[in-house]
């Protein structure tokens, strides 16, 4: 059977263990795991993890899960890709040109995931407006028919420890790519948690 992708296709950029220490496709979950459902993806709960949902002002639709543990924060967002192409190496583009415009810094480094981005992003903070810097790292790993980005703020930017904690979360995610035909790129539905409390 011949593979009708070109073949300068973007390549797939995945941790070699992926399948067996995530993050995961729902078919490689263990069903027995207590995970909270937010469509898209599924989390884990663990001591100590809060779990925002970032809304869309005019859709009002959910963007973005936004995770707080171990003094770090992790924004993640899963999209669909096509069956054989990836698409980090393309969004990490567009990222280091998003920062460069704003007059951030950025430099592509080798992380535990595989190439990923570190960056000051010029923020203004405080209510006289001053202007300041913040550390974010951003990763992202290809699975099959879809990509999960994430977003690394707080200690986990520097610290060794929290990284390990923070990277360890991002892998424990399971993404729910649904059978329903989507564009690449297109931002797979998230939804509330079923249940009440359950976050």
């Amino acid at each position: 059977m011949t593979d009708p992708t070109p073949t300068d296709a973007p390549r797939k950029v995945a941790p070699l263990d992926r399948t067996e220490a995530g993050p995961f496709d729902e078919s490689e979950a263990n069903p027995v795991r207590p995970y909270i459902d937010l469509g898209g993806i599924k989390i884990l709960p663990r001591e100590g993890l809060n779990l925002r949902l970032e809304v869309e002002e005019q859709t009002k639709r959910i963007v973005a899960v936004g995770l707080d543990y171990a003094d770090s924060t992790l924004q993640v967002q899963p999209f669909a890709a096509p069956r054989s192409a990836g698409l980090w190496e393309e969004t990490r583009e567009q990222i280091r040109q998003q920062i460069r415009q704003q007059g951030g810094r950025v430099e592509e480094r080798e992380g535990p995931l595989g190439p990923e981005l570190l960056a000051e992003v010029p923020v203004v903070s405080g209510p006289d407006g001053t202007a300041g810097k913040r550390l974010a790292r951003f990763i992202g790993v290809d699975g099959p028919r879809w990509f999960l980005r994430g977003v690394i703020g707080g200690a986990a930017t520097s610290d060794v420890h929290a990284a390990a904690k923070v990277e360890e979360l991002f892998r424990s995610i399971v993404v729910v790519r649904g059978g329903s035909p989507m564009p690449p790129r297109d931002l797979i539905p998230l939804r509330m948690p079923a249940t009440p409390g359950s976050a």
